[in-house]
C-alpha cells in the first residue's frame, strides 16, 4: 500500500499567531478554508485548537480525519465547494478565527466576515501576481492577488498585519499575508 502524502509545515504566519489563534478559539471553532490535507488543521488541533477543515475533496477530508484520529484528536471536517454557491454552511458569527491559505475565491471575503464571531480573527495568506513570474505555483490572475489587493477585500474588518514577500527555500513564493479582526460592535 502506498504511503499517503503528508501536509507540508505550517506556514510562518500560523505558527507566529498561534497564542492569538489560542485566544480566538475560545470565541468559537477555527475555520480552516480549502484545508486540503490539513496543513494547518492538523498542527491546530495538536496544539489543543478547536479546529473544522473545510474542503471540497471527500478524499482529503476522509484522510484528514483518520490522521486527526491517529493523532488522539477529532477534527470535525465539511465537505463545501466554495467556488460554488458562495455561502459556507456554518451559523453567522460563530467562529473564533477562520484560516485561508493558499486559495483565493474573491466572491468569498464577505461570507469570511459573516462567520467571525465578533473579535474574531482572520488569517489569509495566498499568492500575488508576482507569482507568475516563477515557473511553477499559479498562474492565473483569478487566484492571484494584485498589490495591496488583500486588506482591501476586507473592509469591515480591522487590519493588524499586512505585508507582501518572497518566502520559501529552495522554492521561494510571492505570498501576501493579512491579520484581521471583526470588530466587536
Amino acid at each position: 500500500m502506498a504511503e499517503r502524502p503528508h501536509a507540508p509545515e505550517p506556514s510562518r504566519l500560523f505558527v507566529e499567531q498561534l497564542d492569538a489563534l489560542r485566544a480566538a478559539g475560545q470565541l468559537g471553532p477555527i475555520l480552516d478554508l480549502a484545508c486540503g490535507r490539513g496543513r494547518h488543521a492538523i498542527p491546530g488541533a495538536l496544539a489543543g485548537l478547536p479546529m473544522i477543515g473545510v474542503d471540497r475533496s471527500a478524499e482529503f477530508l476522509a484522510d484528514l480525519r483518520a490522521r486527526g484520529a491517529a493523532l488522539g484528536r477529532s477534527l470535525p471536517c465539511l465537505r463545501a465547494d466554495l467556488e460554488s454557491g458562495h455561502k459556507i454552511p456554518i451559523r453567522s458569527e460563530s467562529c473564533g478565527a477562520v484560516l485561508v491559505f493558499r486559495f483565493l475565491f474573491r466572491p468569498l471575503a464577505s461570507e469570511i466576515v459573516r462567520l467571525l464571531a465578533p473579535g474574531g480573527l482572520l488569517l489569509y495568506e495566498t499568492f500575488t501576481l508576482q507569482q507568475q513570474s516563477l515557473p511553477y505555483g499559479p498562474s492565473n490572475p483569478a487566484y492571484l492577488l494584485a498589490p495591496a489587493e488583500l486588506p482591501r477585500l476586507f473592509p469591515e474588518l480591522e487590519i493588524l498585519g499586512h505585508e507582501e514577500l518572497s518566502e520559501g527555500q529552495p522554492r521561494p513564493d510571492f505570498i501576501a499575508r493579512l491579520i484581521a479582526r471583526k470588530p466587536h460592535l
